[in-house]
Formats: structure tokens, sequence, C-alpha cells
């Protein structure tokens, strides 16, 4: 008697249980964000975002990168991080230093500049240069095409060919008029009082190309810039800081994605996660639950082709590519 009454009670709570994780899938979310460029319609193909430009086709991050990415390649969103530099201009670049992207060393090889900054005193910060110190330098130099050549390594008039380093301000002039429907995503890397900096700088430039205002996301490995962006700029779209993309991943395994509270547009994340044991992020319902919140989903960094193949059948809203004239042949042979 006292094991069927035991039996009952577990039947009960399982019972509870089930119809719990029932309602809580059933009822409908609030949507994150009301309007969501980033999101494509059911059964269309992902965006195509050229990474830094796209730097596998071309120097990365510089004005020649970008207008071939969106005007010869055609992709649908430029991605790039900010950094703030020493007289207040935000320019585009991967990391807070330029020594591996351009010859601000001299005639060095890349192995020799990679063994230099080893020693970080030795890097050449953007923090500590003005826009015309780093203007004078090729950001093309140490770019090699598929043949491995270094084909702009004695480019004399960098500023011809659009391998310098290039300004938030003049990427939105570059494509305004031309494409206005084109997206961005951009990461604030400035932390502290030089990313809250950044923050206004940005919002000012972007009031010069209002169509850009909504077609922009903007996202920050800092808690400080995340809370300043959502504070003062809230009508700017954001990324999922770390900690919320992680709540986010955790409710929607557990099937009570009804709890999270995060206010992201757009989930972007790698295909697994490290954290001792390798969490893969490659869902389908991870997709499916993000849409219902209206959020989009992005993969970083892809650049195989079977890896392309297997979310554009998941149904992710963009894709993030080095090599975005890989990206659109894959995407040719589903049209």
């Amino acid at each position: 008697m006292r094991k069927y009454r035991a039996l009952k009670i577990l039947g009960a709570i399982l019972a509870v249980l089930l119809l719990f994780f029932a309602v809580v899938n059933i009822i409908p979310p609030q949507k994150n964000v009301e309007s969501n460029p980033f999101v494509v319609g059911k059964g269309e193909l992902p965006l195509i975002a050229a990474h830094r430009g796209g730097g596998a086709n071309n120097p990365e991050n510089t004005l020649l990168a970008f207008r071939e990415a969106v005007e010869t390649i055609g992709v649908d969103i430029i991605e790039s991080d900010l950094y703030l530099t020493k007289d207040g201009y935000l320019v585009y670049n991967h990391d807070s230093y330029i020594d591996e992207t351009c010859n601000v060393n001299g005639d060095l090889t890349l192995e020799e500049v990679e063994e230099l900054c080893e020693d970080k005193s030795n890097r050449h910060y953007i923090r500590d240069m003005t826009l015309a110190e780093l203007q004078q330098y090729n950001f093309g130099y140490y770019f090699e095409d598929a043949n491995g050549e270094r084909i702009y390594k004695d480019v004399t008039d960098p500023a011809a060919l659009g391998l310098q380093i290039a300004t938030v301000d003049q990427l939105f002039a570059l494509f305004y008029e031309s494409h206005p429907e084109l997206l961005f995503i951009v990461e604030i890397k400035d932390s502290g009082e030089r990313g809250v900096e950044a923050c206004r700088v940005l919002y000012e430039q972007l009031k010069a190309y209002p169509a850009y205002m909504e077609r922009i996301v903007i996202g920050t490995f800092h808690d400080e810039i995340e809370t300043e962006l959502r504070s003062n700029y809230p009508s700017l779209l954001r990324g999922a800081p770390t900690g919320s993309a992680r709540n986010f991943v955790l409710t929607q395994y557990l099937g009570v994605n009804l709890f999270d509270n995060g206010d992201f547009a757009c989930l972007q994340i790698p295909l697994s996660y490290d954290i001792g044991v390798e969490i893969p992020l490659d869902a389908m319902t991870l997709v499916r639950r993000a849409h219902r919140r209206n959020i989009a989903v992005q993969y970083w960094t892809i650049n195989d082709a079977d890896e392309m193949r297997m979310l554009i059948e998941m149904g992710v809203d963009c894709i993030m590519t080095d090599d975005p004239v890989l990206l659109k042949s894959i995407l040719e042979e589903y049209r």
C-alpha cells in the first residue's frame, strides 16, 4: 500500500511537470523587438554577412573589401569591429592594434611581425594613434590572393585603391545612396570611457544616415557598454551579450524559454561552446524558439561549405563568413 501511494505521488508530480512544460511551450512568448530586419521570412535563404568585409576575398576591413563585398559579390550585411582612435574617430579593425594587417613596421614578413607582437609593448594600438597617422599605411600589405601572392604589397597610393583603414562615416557614405537596404553588424571593442564615447560617436554618425539607424545591430563583450547602449540608445538594435546568449541557450535546452528575459535582437553564436565540455549550438529548435520572439539567429565564423549547407537547411537567418564568394555559390545551389 505504501509503495502504491508513493507511485501515485510520483505520477502526480510527473503529470504536473509535463503540464507545466506543455503550458510554457504553448503560450506565445513576448517578442524581443517588434521590427527586426535581420530575421528572414519562412522558407527564405540566410543573409550573407561579410565578416571583416570578406577577409578571404579582399584585404579585411578596407574600403576595397567592403566595396567588393557589396557591389561585386552582393552580400546583405557588412560585419566588423569598431575602435576609437586617439582623436575620436571610429575605425574598422579586428584587433586593437594594426601591426598584422598593414606595413606600420616596414618591410617585415608577417611571421616576423607576429613574433615582434608577442611583446605587447611593441604593438601599435589604435587608441594611441590619430586617424591621419593610421591613414599613412597600406592595409592590404599582407593580403594574399588565391595563389598565395601578396598582390598589394607594393602599392604606392593605398588611398586610391581603398586600402587605407576605413571609418564608420566613410562606409555609411559609400553605400547610403546606392544601397539603402544594406545591413550592418558591428561590435564596439573599447571598454570603459572609451567605449561609452564610441557609442556616442556611432550614434551621432548614424543621425546623418537615418535609414541605417534601423538597419544596424550593435554588440559588445563589455557589461558597462551593454548598459550604456540599453540605457541611452534604446532605439538601436543590440546583439546578445555573452551572458544573455548563454541564458537564452540554456532556457531553450531546458524547454523553459518563456522565462528568458533578454531584450536583444540578434543571437550571434558559433556552432558550439567549449566550457570544458563542448556544447553544440547547431540546433533547429534553438532557431525556432528564437523566431518565436522575433530574434535573428546568426552563426559565426563559417568558412566550410558543408557547415554552410547544414545551417541553410536549419533555417538560420544569417551566416557570417570570411569567404562570401563561397557562401554565395552554396546559396545558388538552393535557389
